[in-house]
């Protein structure tokens, strides 16, 4: 392909020039006034632009990178003097006018343009596939490649080029690493020199002087499950950034990644064949966990959110029943269940306490039930909703596949991150909890309140982050006991159970009207003209709509609790902890803490701003269900049964007298 880049026989470094001049002038000035010579500075510039400016040279530096990035490299620093000149003159001009003293100006040596690629060619397979559609025919193009960072390597230094000297004619020339040979730089065969005649020299001398030198770090990233069909293995690929690349991002990070497909050696191992891997040498590189959290929701989309709740102004809890009927519709009732999974997957507010350590706004939930309860369709549910999730199994997940794991590559230790960290900011789920291993189960005390995991492992010691919600689901062990305590019966330690803010018990009774109505759901499910109910709920909320409504309370609310809500909790918790003999793993302060944190994720969910006393009884509501002996409400802990009720306001006005009874007459005791 190739060209000239341009018409009128204008060389393409002129036309990129002439780019970054109209486009990037403040990104030049802002370089050509930092101080420091010795930095790599990026620039960034947007492919759409390039396209939009001269499209012929795009289409060259689409096909040809390794030819034309330099020439860019080398057009940035033009387009630095060019800026220089323009800020001198206006300099001069405002002294003319009064004495002012300006900054010292000066070109930077190592610039390095950036490409980002944005919008519908994210979409093209050609130029944007997927981990594990990587092929020969993208070697040597501009691609662009969407992962997770599961391993991060660490930064080295390599040499850039080395320059020799022909001893025979002196002509001097810069000799390059080569990437195939593990970025050794190869000793030159003859001299490359094009004068008159040939000089075919093999003596050569190497000048030690002026000797360039590159920050260096190879990471990987694998294919993001959710993308991915059933009984598809993620594929990983080695990514290589340099200069100012290297150290932005770290293992669990999303990224989308630009760069050349090329090949390299793979390591000397013994035993081992010595193949040529796939590796993606990076251009630029863009995190993407900030715009995930942040996400755009349109104006009209929060005006219909504004709407509802107007209409329900009356009546708000049937207008938060009505979005949690859009919660795993296909399961019929469960109605405390469906709060619990709405509640944790909004969350309450992180705060930082007075001695300035952070406590956790993320909630999580555990479902013990019977086999057949519908577990497993929650925790697939709540993944779809969730903006990033790892779904994992108890016998599936080993300490290292739940936390980190140290690997060897190359004669180099390195952490590869497990399912919590890879879940980071998102939601971890984990199914058949019981089948975990005591040990496994006891590296994620940590990971669950301090969120964060301490590792130590082949001399690398550090701490990485782990902000994520886990959704865990259990079998008891053998028939459930509802005599014996939640630490019995399901084989877990009291210290893992309060770590749960919600345990929901999920019992098979075998009740005759409540399997007749069970039944009659499922058969209308499959009858498709019958399934009206199913319609009606996916038309006004739809999954995403749903979760689109979940990322607005969660970024838009910060609830505070009124004095009310404060009462009421801090009376419920003292209650609980003089009653607590066979809960005695549930009544710490953390179940206080979790109180809390429900009830502002509850006056998230109703789209308010403070946590009322309604907020604080449903909270209350919530962790009375996760109790096998309730102190308050006359219940048998058996969530399954929870149906969706008429008047739901109505039910709740009788929950509300019947708590603050017993919260007053507890009062009454302790004041005798």
């Amino acid at each position: 392909m190739g060209g000239d880049g341009g018409c009128d026989g204008v060389g393409p470094e002129k036309i990129l020039s002439d780019f970054l001049t109209e486009y990037h002038s403040d990104q030049l000035q802002s370089i050509i006034l930092s101080s420091d010579h010795r930095l790599h500075y990026p620039l960034y510039v947007d492919f759409a632009e390039v396209m939009e400016h001269d499209s012929p040279l795009a289409h060259d530096i689409l096909f040809e990178p390794m030819e034309y990035m330099p020439l860019f490299d080398k057009a940035a620093k033009s387009a630095q003097e060019t800026a220089c000149e323009r800020l001198k003159k206006i300099w001069e001009h405002e002294n003319s006018q009064k004495a002012v003293d300006h900054p010292p100006l000066s070109i930077k040596e190592f610039v390095h343009i950036r490409i980002e690629v944005r919008g519908p060619m994210l979409d093209n397979p050609e130029f944007c596939p997927s981990i594990g559609r990587v092929r020969v025919k993208h070697r040597g193009i501009l691609l662009t490649l969407k992962g997770t960072v599961i391993r991060s390597g660490a930064v080295k230094m390599i040499e850039g080029e080395r320059e020799y000297e022909c001893r025979k004619c002196k002509h001097r020339f810069k000799v390059h690493p080569e990437l195939e040979s593990r970025n050794s730089i190869p000793k030159p065969i003859f001299c490359p020199s094009q004068k008159q005649k040939y000089c075919e020299s093999t003596n050569f001398q190497l000048l030690e002087g002026n000797r360039v030198c590159h920050d260096y770090q190879e990471i990987k990233i694998q294919e993001s499950t959710q993308v991915l069909g059933v009984g598809a293995i993620p594929r990983s690929i080695l990514v290589i950034l340099q200069d100012d690349l290297v150290d932005i991002v770290k293992a669990g990070d999303d990224v989308i990644v630009t760069g050349v497909l090329t090949a390299k050696w793979s390591p000397d191992l013994k035993d081992v064949r010595c193949d040529l891997e796939p590796v993606l040498v990076a251009n630029y590189v863009r995190r993407i966990n900030e715009i995930k959290l942040d996400v755009e929701i349109p104006k009209e989309v929060i005006q219909q959110f504004e709407n509802f709740w107007s209409e329900f102004k009356d009546t708000p809890l049937k207008g938060r029943n009505a979005i949690l009927r859009a919660i795993c519709p296909q399961v019929y009732g469960l109605f405390t269940v469906k709060l619990a999974v709405a509640l944790t997957l909004i969350g309450g507010v992180q705060h930082v306490d007075a001695s300035g350590t952070k406590v956790r706004g993320e909630s999580h939930l555990l479902l013990v039930g019977d086999p057949g309860t519908g577990k497993s369709q929650f925790l697939k549910f709540a993944a779809k909703l969730s903006k990033r999730s790892v779904i994992t199994t108890g016998l599936g997940s080993t300490s290292a596949g739940l936390t980190v794991t140290a690997v060897k590559d190359g004669g180099e230790w390195m952490l590869e991150a497990g399912a919590l960290v890879l879940a980071d900011g998102g939601l971890c789920c984990i199914d058949e909890f019981d089948s975990m291993r005591e040990h496994d189960r006891a590296t994620i005390h940590e990971a669950m309140e301090q969120q964060t995991i301490s590792v130590a492992k082949a001399g690398l010691v550090t701490t990485l982050s782990t902000r994520s919600i886990v959704f865990g689901a259990t079998n008891p062990k053998g028939q459930y006991d509802p005599d014996q305590s939640l630490s019995v019966n399901t084989t877990l330690s009291g210290p893992l159970i309060s770590r749960f803010d919600i345990v929901l018990v999920l019992l098979d009774t075998k009740n005759p009207d409540w399997d007749k109505v069970v039944s009659d759901h499922i058969l209308d499910q499959a009858e498709p003209e019958k399934d009206k109910f199913h319609e009606d709920i996916s038309k006004k909320w739809s999954l995403s709509l749903l979760r689109r409504y979940i990322q607005y309370v969660r970024g838009k609310f910060r609830p505070i609790l009124t004095k009310e809500a404060e009462n009421v909790i801090s009376r419920y918790y003292q209650l609980q902890r003089r009653s607590a003999t066979e809960n005695a793993a549930r009544t710490t302060v953390r179940m206080l803490e979790s109180l809390i944190r429900l009830a502002q994720a509850h006056a998230r969910l109703m789209f308010r701003k403070e946590v009322t006393q309604l907020d604080a009884i449903t909270a209350i509501l919530c962790i009375e269900s996760s109790m096998t002996t309730s102190a308050i409400v006359d219940s048998s802990g058996n969530a399954l049964h929870s149906n969706f009720t008429d008047d739901p306001d109505q039910e709740y006005a009788k929950q509300e007298k019947q708590i603050l009874e017993k919260l007053n007459t507890f009062d009454d005791i302790i004041s005798i």
